[in-house]
């Protein structure tokens, strides 16, 4: 029988629209509470250092007002953490992060940043929060995870979804071969980043992978069908997907 796919939305793309104009519409937070109505299991949101979408506030409230775990996506920073410690999210996920990026562009180095990530991954643990390091399906990366004391890794899939054709097909079993791994080193996998309809069975099929994060896709498409009816589309997708494994 396969396991439950976890379905964990990305709200902080309602944020930057709101900022596109200043003032609180559309509000994130009911985005949030929207999302998990429509059959999110989780809120994913990424507190950036400058701040350009999500809101400290915001985070506050979602964990406050929704009633769904928080996935806390953030860079590995004695400001992030101290924010998380306060807030005190289900799980946060150390992400690279570069100022002029227009969204996170790679996964995680781990192996060889041992004195940099274990301290943060320490303090966070200590208060009870999981920890998810979002790499690359890259097996030194897993390992080190594991070795760092990490609960969980979350696979970058822009690159899968990126390729077309014999490349993607090498890119999903890129995927295949990271969350078997993983699972073998009894860490919790995730996967996401630039999932949409068309990439995101596949994807769903993986049995060692038990959650997914999307975000901009699901926003984007609100604006043609409205968040709900995006939400459910994906939804039914991802237990497609899971079906025919």
């Amino acid at each position: 029988m396969s396991q439950f796919l976890r379905l964990g939305v990305n709200i902080d793309h309602v944020a930057t629209l709101r900022n596109a104009r200043g003032g609180v519409h559309p509000d994130p937070v009911e985005a949030a509470k929207l999302a998990v109505q429509a059959g999110a299991n989780g809120i994913t949101a990424h507190l950036r250092e400058d701040r350009r979408h999500i809101s400290d506030v915001d985070m506050e409230r979602i964990k406050d007002e929704v009633d769904a775990p928080l996935n806390f996506e953030m860079a590995a920073t004695d400001e992030m953490v101290a924010i998380a410690t306060n807030v005190l999210p289900h799980a946060c996920c150390l992400v690279p992060e570069k100022r002029q990026e227009l969204t996170t562009e790679g996964g995680l180095m781990v192996a060889g940043a041992h004195n940099q990530l274990a301290p943060h991954i320490g303090r966070l643990q200590d208060e009870g929060i999981r920890v998810s390091l979002f790499v690359d399906p890259v097996a030194r990366e897993i390992e080190a995870a594991r070795e760092i004391g990490a609960d969980i890794i979350e696979l970058h899939a822009g690159p899968y979804t990126d390729a077309q054709g014999d490349a993607r097909a090498a890119e999903l079993t890129r995927l295949i071969d990271g969350a078997k791994l993983a699972k073998s080193l009894g860490l919790e996998c995730h996967a996401g980043h630039g999932l949409n309809f068309e990439t995101v069975e596949d994807v769903a099929a993986i049995q060692s992978i038990v959650e997914l994060n999307i975000g901009h896709f699901l926003v984007g498409e609100a604006i043609f069908v409205g968040l709900e009816q995006s939400i459910r589309k994906m939804r039914h997708l991802m237990d497609a997907g899971r079906g025919s494994a």
